[in-house]
């Protein structure tokens, strides 16, 4: 039997120099986590957010994005205009096009809005194949090396997608990267990531629906979540200290009242 009459009370097993260090250890986590915490949560709210309507503005395509750059996020659906020449043999069909909900396909063009740069333009919209082969034959015939004036809507890369087997050449997806890859004198050419949808389809294709974007929410509800992780993980280091502690205390307890029991 030990001389100490009562086992240790657990806040003086945490006021132990020990105990006190892990505090101080704990502190530091919490407040790194805290720290994260608070940058989540100041860019989960956008305080200056774009004007309402402000995608509605035409602007020319090179004071919203450049050649080889990604659409930032305030400018997709942005309402552009630029002028180019189109380039022969690169009147491609996109198919799994919807307009008011109906599928179909896009005629789409290599528009060279200078000496080595272009940019994809979705041209119109074709009910069916036949239709839409042969509206962009008639601009093979028409437009090719012809100088056009385009107002649209700037568009981000849906991404590459996988054609059919029968077909190594079908797309379902407007990719410039996969136009680049069946357009022709490509060698040093700058070309635009998104694309360029044209509000107004030549004879023999119908006008792409292209409604304005919806306004741009001005929080960032992912980050309120990050946030709120953040805080949890901060709490949860206390949580550790506390738990450690406690244990210590319990083992101590267990171990002055067993020769007692005896």
């Amino acid at each position: 039997m030990t001389s100490q009459e009562f086992p240790p009370t657990l806040r003086e097993v945490m006021l132990r120099p020990r105990w006190i260090g892990v505090l101080v250890l704990a502190l530091v986590v919490a407040g790194v986590f805290a720290f994260l915490g608070q940058w989540q949560f100041e860019r989960a709210i956008d305080t200056e957010p774009p004007p309402a309507g402000i995608t509605e503005e035409l602007r020319p395509l090179t004071d919203v994005v450049e050649p080889g750059q990604y659409l930032p996020e305030p400018h997709v659906g942005q309402r552009v205009e630029t002028t180019g020449t189109w380039v022969a043999g690169d009147f491609l069909i996109v198919s799994s096009r919807f307009n008011d909900g109906e599928e179909g396909y896009w005629v789409t063009g290599q528009l060279r809005v200078d000496e080595r740069t272009s940019i994809a333009v979705a041209v119109g919209w074709a009910a069916d194949r036949e239709s839409a082969d042969a509206a962009a034959s008639a601009l093979e015939k028409n437009a090719a090396g012809a100088e056009a004036t385009i107002t649209g809507r700037v568009i981000s890369d849906e991404g590459p997608g996988l054609p059919p087997a029968d077909d190594p050449f079908a797309m379902n997806k407007m990719s410039p990267a996969m136009l680049l890859s069946q357009w022709h004198d490509t060698e040093q050419l700058s070309v635009y990531r998104p694309y360029l949808a044209s509000v107004d389809a030549p004879e023999g294709l119908v006008d792409i629906d292209s409604p304005a974007p919806d306004e741009l929410s001005t929080v960032n509800w992912l980050n309120i979540f990050y946030a709120i992780e953040w805080a949890v993980f901060a709490g949860f280091a206390f949580y550790i200290w506390y738990r450690l502690a406690k244990d210590r205390w319990e083992l101590e307890v267990e171990a002055f009242e067993d020769p007692a029991s005896d």
